[in-house]
């Protein structure tokens, strides 16, 4: 089919000879979005109204960026509205496979599903797939558009508000979230699939230098933007969660671990114990994903057994109320 499926045999999905031995990650390619009323968003065509039980939401359970978009349908109370599959947490020759079913079509891949979208696609088979059943297409596969889509867009049916991308603080929350996707949600691949040293190094120095601006700045105040939990938060937590489980190890980001330090790992728990949230972590599917499919990497995919994390009582840092 000439797909080029994220995962199997990694340098499938990424060039680094071209790039001296760096990740370099590709942008997604559905990019439309879907609103209120089915007015054009800021990319992509018009035509994807919010409406009940049109829509569906393919996920991995191990993939982070995926996660975002659980997160978003558990916090905006979506999940009566936007049914939810997710994939087997191993990838092999076929890339992203159901292992229990594809509800739609009966597909047993998820490259069949950007196929059916576009039979021409030759690109990077990734999740979260937001799925339009009316059109049978994919609305988008960029998870940070679909949480900012799921904020908003069905808010006059559910009658939820609660905003984690409120107007007055966009320029904070993009800076913020340009800091961490470049040198922490992203980083930690930087590390996990350099081929070369110096881009490893590179990679991990801008990462532990990071945690230490995001250490100190959360000795001050509770959350990345002030007093709320923002967007912002969610698309560091998704990176943080999986930190000690398996990017300490696999990916070598092992300077120390995130609960090494004391207010990002104070923040983490809190974001953990956020009403609805720790349902959306599954660390069984974590590990056996990045250690299992990452052959290149692990080789022999044994997963290991630990660590043993302890999400329970909250640090002092829970007192930061101004």
């Amino acid at each position: 089919m000439g797909l080029l499926v994220e995962g199997v045999w990694t340098d499938q999905w990424y060039d680094t000879k071209s790039t001296g031995g760096r990740f370099e990650r590709k942008a997604s390619q559905f990019r439309n979005w879907l609103t209120a009323d089915g007015s054009a968003g800021s990319a992509g065509k018009a035509g994807f109204a919010a409406e009940p039980n049109r829509y569906h939401l393919y996920v991995s359970l191990a993939c982070p960026w995926a996660h975002r978009t659980l997160i978003f349908r558990k916090l905006k109370a979506l999940e009566e509205l936007i049914p939810v599959t997710a994939v087997h947490p191993h990838m092999l020759d076929q890339g992203w496979q159901f292992d229990l079913g594809e509800p739609l079509y009966g597909f047993e891949y998820a490259h069949q599903l950007y196929s059916k979208a576009d039979p021409n696609y030759t690109g990077r088979v990734t999740v979260p797939i937001l799925w339009d059943k009316q059109q049978q297409t994919i609305v988008s596969n960029e998870s940070a558009e679909i949480i900012r889509m799921f904020n908003s867009a069905f808010n006059g049916l559910t009658g939820n508000m609660d905003n984690y991308y409120p107007s007055d603080l966009h320029d904070e929350i993009n800076e913020i979230n340009d800091f961490v996707y470049n040198n922490i949600n992203n980083g930690v691949y930087k590390c996990g699939f350099a081929t070369a040293q110096e881009p490893y190094e590179e990679a991990f120095d801008h990462l532990f230098a990071a945690f230490d601006k995001l250490e100190e700045r959360l000795s001050t105040q509770r959350y990345l933007v002030g007093k709320q939990i923002t967007e912002a938060d969610w698309r560091l937590f998704t990176t943080l969660i999986r930190f000690d489980a398996v990017y300490v190890g696999h990916f070598k980001c092992n300077r120390n671990r995130v609960s090494d330090m004391p207010n990002l790992w104070g923040y983490l728990r809190d974001l953990y114990q956020q009403p609805g949230i720790s349902e959306t972590v599954n660390f069984e599917h974590i590990k056996n994903h990045y250690y299992f499919s990452h052959e290149s990497i692990n080789p022999t995919r044994i997963v290991p057994k630990g660590p043993i994390l302890d999400f329970g009582a909250v640090h002092d840092r829970m007192r930061l109320s101004s």
